[in-house]
């Protein structure tokens, strides 16, 4: 686990509230968050009917009849619409809110703040903290620093690794097991999600760590294997680690290359 380190980053936020709301997020979202005691956050798919992503959130418990649920900045408002898609006579408000600036904490978890899922390390993120003395000694990063780090823990963002054509288990099994309950009955997308897990969980396409042998990765770039076919493209890119949805068919320390980046595929997360 590497030193602790935070960054500030921002969240678009969608708050929900009314005597229908835990019942309604029941039915929407992967996750249980009936049983979600207040104060308490989790993290959980937003599907499809048909299975696929619409979006990786996180919730928060707030009040009784009353959450927030967090996603990536530019988010907040797809997330809003897809849920009021199916809040028919529904006791539920649903309220777009600002972006919050948040502070990111990554290699210690820190009292009070929301559940972080990162693999090869724990994290909190603190919401409205400015002034917050309990990171003092945690230094800050700057964006750019925390979207490497992001990307060689293998976290998946929204619009890149995560887009309307993925199916959850693509992100890794570890996204599964954080964001998924296998026990609480029925809830939107629920099929895929329950029969590819029932098979074993195959990704046809799962997200890979590059690692490039000298120079640096665009965002974008067209990877191609030995035999000089296209493989797939890059979808973020921090230097000289990236992530990309390959075929399953490409192993573990396979040769590719992305333009002129001769690059390893390695597993997630990066050592």
């Amino acid at each position: 686990m590497e030193a602790p380190f935070a960054a500030w980053i921002d969240r678009d936020v969608v708050r929900a509230s009314g005597p229908d709301t835990a019942a309604f997020l029941q039915g929407q979202l992967s996750q249980d968050v009936s049983s979600l005691a207040v104060g308490a956050s989790t993290w959980s798919l937003l599907l499809q009917p048909a299975g696929k992503v619409d979006a990786w959130l996180r919730v928060a418990r707030t009040s009784d009849v009353s959450y927030e649920l967090d996603v990536d900045t530019g988010w907040g408002e797809a997330v809003t619409a897809r849920l009021r898609r199916f809040l028919l006579r529904t006791k539920c408000e649903l309220e777009l809110a600002p972006a919050q600036r948040v502070l990111a904490v990554r290699g210690t978890e820190v009292d009070g703040g929301r559940s972080v899922v990162w693999p090869g390390t724990v994290g909190s993120d603190l919401f409205a903290a400015d002034d917050d003395n309990r990171v003092r000694d945690v230094p800050i990063v700057d964006a750019a620093s925390y979207e490497r780090a992001r990307i060689r823990a293998g976290v998946p963002a929204l619009g890149r690794e995560l887009t309307e054509r993925t199916i959850p288990v693509e992100a890794g099994q570890w996204l599964i097991d954080a964001s998924v309950s296998f026990t609480k009955g029925c809830y939107t997308g629920q099929e895929l999600v329950a029969r590819v897990d029932a098979r074993g969980g195959n990704a046809p396409r799962p997200v890979r760590g590059l690692l490039a042998a000298v120079g640096a990765f665009a965002e974008g770039s067209e990877l191609r294997d030995v035999d000089d076919k296209v493989i797939g493209a890059i979808t973020s890119a921090a230097g000289d680690v990236a992530l990309a949805p390959l075929p399953r068919t490409v192993d573990i320390g396979a040769r590719v290359r992305a333009g002129d980046v001769d690059a390893t595929v390695v597993p997630l997360p990066m050592t």
